[in-house]
């Protein structure tokens, strides 16, 4: 089965997972075809801060429906905050999407926990979309509010998406990750691709749930069904 990737940032992240996920997973050299479609990142970013959803969604969904026409299988939309439109892309297509959202739940439920910590954009920790569901799959979640909230949302957009990786702001994470967990927090979820690569489970004290590689992991296992 042929899964797609449709990434408004990093497509060639979740693409490396997905392979790596594939090689792990027959323990071979076997792969599965990727169609890729790469959107403009800051065409999506100002259409996020001006509240445009509908218009984000339209995007997407047309760029979902050009890949199921060239032959894709299933979606794999590699963005958590875009999964607010994730119903846009479902109606323009006939072919599953894998939600990373239930793929997350999933795996917080696996290693017994129900209660995380949520890090990812403002969109993703303020709005309902990511805790609501994950509520529905059985976990509660805890997110930033004030000061951290601001500085977790202003490290990922003023310094991640640029690839600037400091010090201090992986120091500003954990403690961040700390109070969380002081407030009840059993894991950590990375809600967003980029905070992945400046904590990890060397970082802290939790169990920390890395979207990216969970979401990559099971688009293989779906393609390989």
């Amino acid at each position: 089965m042929r899964p797609t990737l449709d990434r408004t940032a990093d497509d060639r992240a979740c693409s490396r997972a997905c392979s790596r996920a594939c090689s792990m997973a027959t323990m071979a050299h076997a792969m599965r075809k990727i169609g890729l479609s790469s959107v403009d990142f800051a065409e999506v970013e100002a259409m996020q801060a001006a509240g445009e959803w509908d218009a984000a969604g339209e995007l997407l969904a047309g760029e979902a429906a050009a890949l199921e026409a060239a032959g894709a299988e299933c979606l794999v939309l590699c963005t958590n905050t875009m999964h607010k439109v994730a119903d846009a892309l479902e109606a323009a297509t006939t072919v599953p999407l894998v939600h990373i959202v239930d793929v997350t739940a999933a795996a917080v439920r696996a290693a017994g926990l129900t209660r995380v910590a949520l890090l990812g954009t403002r969109f993703t920790m303020e709005q309902s979309f990511v805790r609501e569901r994950l509520a529905a799959g059985g976990v509660e979640a805890l997110v930033p509010s004030g000061e951290d909230l601001e500085t977790v949302h202003r490290v990922i957009y003023d310094e991640l998406v640029h690839g600037v990786v400091s010090k201090s702001s992986r120091t500003a994470y954990v403690g961040v990750i700390g109070r969380l967990v002081a407030a009840g927090a059993e894991g950590v979820v990375l809600g967003c691709t980029e905070i992945e690569l400046l904590v990890g489970p060397d970082d802290v004290d939790v169990p920390v749930f890395a979207t990216t590689a969970l979401h990559a992991r099971a688009a293989v296992d779906f393609a390989l069904a």
